[in-house]
């Protein structure tokens, strides 16, 4: 609907595509390294990465409803990505690369469709920090999320 989400929506597509092509290189042995960033395995990077567009477009939906997610804090997301790389240390490359095409491709819809003004509009997305407005979300948790998380995986594997 707007210009800046437009330019979101390309910027989200052309880095899924970049960390697409990034993944399908990876060898096995490459998917089982663990980070130095992260202190995960590259699979339960990329796994965190492709599933958390999803979840995120969820975040920014219902701020620019006037939604907020409630009681949630940063230290419960650090528990919830710590449990979650436990759980997909392991996850095949096949399995993350479908939840990585399908997670761009909803959040670059979304984004596409919200209208400057909705990307003005502010929530809370921690209890425990200041209000955010869904632009600023679309940038650290869409756009940069992308691009620490593949550039972490890169300098893991060499790449």
């Amino acid at each position: 609907m707007g210009a800046k989400g437009e330019a979101f929506a390309k910027q989200i597509e052309a880095k899924g595509q970049e960390a697409l092509a990034v993944l399908e290189r990876l060898t096995d042995a490459d998917w089982k390294k663990v980070t130095e960033a992260e202190k995960w395995t590259v699979a339960a990077t990329a796994h965190h990465l492709a599933g958390g567009l999803d979840a995120v477009s969820g975040i920014i939906t219902g701020i620019v409803a006037g939604h907020a997610p409630g009681n949630f804090t940063m230290g419960m997301l650090d528990q919830m990505n710590a449990q979650h790389a436990k759980e997909h240390a392991s996850c095949s490359k096949a399995e993350t690369a479908a939840l990585l095409k399908k997670g761009a491709a909803t959040a670059a819809a979304m984004v596409r469709g919200l209208s400057d003004d909705q990307l003005a509009k502010s929530g809370v997305v921690f209890t425990d920090a200041p209000p955010m407005t869904a632009e600023r979300l679309v940038m650290l948790a869409l756009v940069n999320h992308i691009v620490e998380h593949m550039g972490s995986i890169r300098k893991t594997v060499g790449g």
